[in-house]
């Protein structure tokens, strides 16, 4: 498998300034495997390149599964166990940059103990989305061939799951975090401050000591575009400038899943830096129709043509 990606699946309740839905299919996993698979698609004989490890309960609706396997995911890694699949709940309101949640329903995810498939275990990528930091350490534990590791978190592991976090970030090549969650971490009100923290492993649990935290750092800063400190150098970059926004849910988890999707099978690609800028455009570009639409709606049936053309539009923006 070329990229395997560890997380939740669920079922969202969203409303927005202009949109609303409930039993929206979402989650960390779903959001970043379906943007991947469109980077990703099978091969012409029809293997996947996308694979997905997460738990769902009795709930979950087989025209779900149908239409994860259909946009290119392989769902054999995803555990079936009894209770109810993962929910969530969250109000938007104003310029949607942050979100009020109205209620999580942890269900069959909270006892989940994530196990890669053995033919899965040396991906490309292997990218822990945000799920509980235990998990994580565990995941990457599994799979130490893995070519590049990422991950990703949320304040809620910042401030109750310090410790573990600290461990998977020093295990991880690439965080893939947001500014607040980067700032959080170091204890930096600035982010620019924040990243050599993070780095060395200084601001992590046992310091400096202990070890350095991941290689490279990507910051997620919403409307205010990307900062990434790789070890190839430093890469900003703007948001594309959406004008119809709808619902901001899982846009960083699909911004997460292009950019490993693109460089997936690219031995020392952290040390490039054209192909990690072009990679981190095609995860803003990607992100963007994320934003337009209910949860993955806009990314399921995205047409080549449309997303080329803002790929053209956004490199005229930033001159390249």
């Amino acid at each position: 498998m070329e990229l395997v990606i560890v997380g939740s699946i669920g079922y969202d309740d969203i409303e927005t300034p202009v949109g609303s839905g409930s039993d929206i299919l979402g989650g960390s996993a779903v959001h970043s495997a379906v943007s991947a698979a469109f980077h990703l698609p099978r091969t012409p004989d029809g293997t996947f390149r996308v694979g997905m490890v997460a738990p769902i309960g009795d709930d979950f609706m087989g025209e779900h599964q149908f239409l994860l396997e259909n946009v290119g995911i392989d769902f054999s890694g995803v555990s079936k166990l009894s209770g109810k699949t993962f929910r969530w709940s969250g109000k938007y309101e104003g310029s949607m940059e942050n979100v009020e949640t109205i209620s999580t329903e942890v269900n069959v995810l909270g006892e989940f103990n994530p196990d890669i498939p053995t033919q899965w275990s040396s991906p490309s990528v292997l990218f822990c989305a945000n799920t509980h930091p235990s998990s994580q350490v565990s995941v990457l534990d599994q799979c130490p061939e893995s070519e590049i590791t990422a991950i990703d978190t949320f304040m809620l592991w910042i401030e109750t799951e310090f410790e573990q976090l600290s461990l998977a970030l020093r295990k991880a090549d690439l965080a893939i975090l947001n500014e607040e969650e980067v700032c959080a971490i170091s204890g930096e009100e600035v982010f620019t401050k924040a990243i050599q923290p993070i780095l060395s492993g200084e601001c992590l649990h046992g310091g400096v000591s202990a070890g350095n935290g991941p290689r490279g750092l990507v910051i997620k800063r919403g409307s205010s575009g990307v900062f990434a400190h790789l070890p190839c150098g430093i890469i900003a970059l703007p948001a594309f400038p959406v004008t119809e926004a709808v619902d901001p849910t899982g846009c960083g988890d699909s911004f997460a899943g292009a950019l490993l999707a693109n460089i997936c099978g690219r031995k020392g690609v952290l040390n490039d830096i054209e192909s990690m800028r072009t990679s981190l455009i095609h995860a803003i570009v990607t992100s963007s129709f994320t934003i337009e639409g209910l949860g993955s709606n806009k990314l399921q049936s995205l047409e080549r043509g449309l997303y080329h053309a803002r790929m053209d539009a956004y490199r005229r923006i930033v001159g390249l």
